[in-house]
């Protein structure tokens, strides 16, 4: 069931963070001013719905990378309760998937409730203005990629690219709901 734009936050401003990747790096918003696109992925190691799609999310990174594209993921769960999402098994996760995107940690939660993110993956899609544009689901098959047979994301991503409104309606993500300290 699609949601409403006022549901998805649409046209809502990016907020700034300053977060540290896997890289050992530190990231902000303002890193990104260059590129016209920017997708911010709440997502983690152990959710399922992740586990099943971050080749996808890593996939898309690599194919609009050349594109003034950049997809940046930020994993906000509560480590203590959750240890496989600690930073140092954030580290290990990004090393073996090669994943091309930075990989930041959100240990203070303030992030995901800033920009409230619901679940994992939680897609928010941005354009040169840093307005959400698109805050739905990557394809119609999270579960098994060789039922996909339409890539909302991608096709979100196509339009703002080519300077066109996201005209279809914005299906939510489904996931594993952010684990609040």
């Amino acid at each position: 069931m699609a949601a409403s734009p006022k549901e998805l936050k649409i046209g809502s401003e990016a907020i700034d963070f300053n977060l540290p990747g896997v890289d050992g790096k530190y990231y902000s918003l303002d890193m990104y001013k260059d590129k016209k696109i920017l997708c911010i992925i709440f997502m983690c190691n152990h959710c399922p719905y992740v586990i099943a799609t971050q080749e996808r999310i890593n996939q898309i990174a690599k194919d609009y990378a050349n594109k003034s594209f950049a997809l940046i993921g930020i994993n906000p769960n509560d480590d203590e309760t959750y240890p496989e999402d600690s930073f140092e098994n954030m580290k290990i996760r990004a090393k073996e998937m090669g994943y091309v995107f930075p990989y930041l940690r959100d240990e203070t939660q303030e992030i995901g409730r800033a920009y409230d993110a619901a679940c994992t993956p939680d897609i928010f899609l941005y354009d040169r203005n840093r307005i959400l544009k698109y805050r739905g689901r990557i394809d119609d098959s999270w579960k098994d990629e060789t039922k996909v047979t339409r890539k909302e994301l991608r096709i979100a991503i196509d339009k703002l690219l080519e300077d066109r409104e996201i005209d279809f309606d914005m299906i939510p993500t489904i996931g594993c709901s952010i684990k609040w300290k």
